[in-house]
């Protein structure tokens, strides 16, 4: 019989990764049918027919294992190569605008206040999401200075807001369509494109 797929040791034995698929599908499916407030860990264990103290093993907190689940590896892990500044913009623009637009309905807002209400969670939301971002931004800035496409550099963190900041407010403040992000995309990337001189 095959070996079961097992992952890192907890409390001295295997992790059974199983056990990690059901909790992400339970909490992917409760987080659709009752929202991102209402969601509890004894829902989760029930759904992913676990005990709550596989949860806990895994996570400390509900926000932890939604923070998990949702962001399960290093966001933009790999950066984009397209050969020009504004591809290489388009592509990153659509991997921030998947990552809020993907999750159900107030599920990104409620996870990111209570990210910003624990210093543990905070860090690491900062080196999986926003440090990766800039560190993109930053290797995008290089090649394009390299291939002579900057009139002017800007400051990583100015060109990651422009591109979070408009796609955050369209979907979470003014509660507009996904589907409109697309064409909002284009208008953004002519602003982050002004920002260089390009």
């Amino acid at each position: 019989m095959p070996a079961r797929k097992q992952d890192r040791k907890i409390g001295g034995r295997p992790r059974d990764t199983r056990v990690d698929e059901a909790i992400a599908a339970a909490v992917r499916e409760l987080l659709a049918e009752v929202g991102y407030a209402r969601l509890t860990t004894d829902q989760v264990a029930t759904r992913a027919g676990v005990g709550k103290a596989a949860i806990y093993r895994r996570h400390a907190t509900k926000q932890e294992m939604i923070f998990d689940v949702l962001l399960p590896d290093q966001f933009l892990a790999v950066v984009p190569d397209h050969g020009s500044l504004r591809a290489d913009l388009t592509a990153v623009l659509a991997e921030i605008a998947e990552s809020m637009a993907g999750p159900p309905p107030g599920t990104v807002p409620g996870l990111l206040a209570d990210v910003h209400a624990d210093p543990a969670l905070l860090q690491r939301f900062d080196a999986k999401y926003l440090h990766a971002q800039r560190r993109t931004l930053t290797e995008i800035l290089d090649r394009a200075d390299a291939r002579g496409e900057l009139a002017r550099r800007p400051d990583p963190a100015a060109l990651n807001a422009l591109l979070v900041g408009p796609v955050f407010a369209w979907l979470f403040l003014l509660s507009e369509s996904p589907d409109e992000l697309p064409a909002l995309s284009s208008t953004i990337l002519d602003a982050a494109l002004a920002l260089t001189g390009a």
